[in-house]
């Protein structure tokens, strides 16, 4: 929102609920609510677009177009038909590619080389409208969920800048998306999270990478669920599932079902996330330990 008020008139801010947060649970007001009343811009907070109410209250804005980007709420077709232009969605992923809730965490999972920003015109469908601009991101092998979004979060707010650019000259073009191309990105749960140590080990390097920083792969020690932040791959080492192959200032090595990963960020229960040197003065791990197999 903040590079779209470089550029334009924001006359009106939709956030959902303030949700309670923190350790005493309070309730917080999202960072987009927070940057439109420094602002002194008007700010909605409907619980449902579906009430006929809201939906009075935007038409009543009189507004050209509508900017969304991870709302979270479902917009029927009549909030979708009140702006004069529509509604433009800024969606994490090179579409029809990654429709869904989670489309940075399930690009890392898969493997892929890239993702990107697509500015879409939103119809009725998940993710299925029209492509008005994509634009490219390489994804790093270092990349995880926070780094990445940080990344496309950048190239999203200069994307949809240069596609209201491009509506106002009337020189957006519309494509269609390859229905037949589209996967879909379902939301995280937690449970995915567990670690199947008879995964190959890339598969399991891709999982830490991915879920951090919600909901952050876990594995069990002893009867102690331990979270992994950060790990590496360790392609010449081999082992049996789950056995602990080495310990030194590096990290904790554990063999997975093909090749291992060095584990250099980890977090105890009711701990703070720590590298490895730290985490063992108060954990010692020896080799030959082995971390649970479900």
């Amino acid at each position: 929102m903040a590079a779209l008020l470089e550029e334009h008139t924001v006359i009106a801010v939709l956030t959902q609920p303030d949700r309670p947060s923190g350790r005493g649970m309070q309730l917080t007001a999202s960072p987009v609510k927070q940057l439109a009343l420094q602002h002194g811009l008007t700010v909605l907070q409907p619980q449902t677009l579906k009430d006929e109410e809201v939906q009075r209250a935007l038409a009543a804005l009189d507004a050209d177009v509508m900017v969304v980007a991870a709302y979270g709420l479902i917009l029927p077709k009549i909030v979708l038909e009140i702006p004069r232009y529509g509604c433009l969605n800024i969606h994490a992923s090179l579409l029809p590619r990654w429709r869904g809730a989670a489309p940075i965490q399930r690009a890392i999972l898969a493997g892929d080389r890239e993702t990107g920003i697509t500015i879409m015109q939103m119809d009725v469908g998940l993710d299925t409208g029209d492509m008005l601009l994509r634009d490219a991101c390489p994804i790093a092998e270092t990349d995880n969920a926070q780094t990445l979004h940080d990344k496309l979060a950048a190239m999203g707010a200069q994307d949809i800048l240069e596609g209201l650019r491009l509506l106002a000259a009337q020189r957006l073009m519309p494509v269609a998306q390859d229905n037949a191309a589209a996967c879909y990105a379902a939301k995280l749960l937690k449970n995915e999270a567990h670690i199947d140590w008879r995964q190959d080990a890339r598969q399991i390097a891709r999982a830490v990478r991915a879920y951090n920083p919600f909901p952050v792969c876990q594995a069990s020690l002893n009867g102690v669920v331990v979270k992994i932040w950060q790990a590496t791959l360790c392609l010449d080492k081999q082992g049996k599932p789950g056995e602990v192959l080495e310990v030194d200032k590096r990290g904790i090595t554990v063999a997975c079902g093909d090749a291992a990963l060095r584990l250099e960020v980890l977090q105890r229960p009711g701990g703070k996330a720590q590298s490895a040197v730290q985490f063992l003065q108060a954990m010692p791990i020896r080799i030959g330990d082995n971390f649970l197999v479900i």
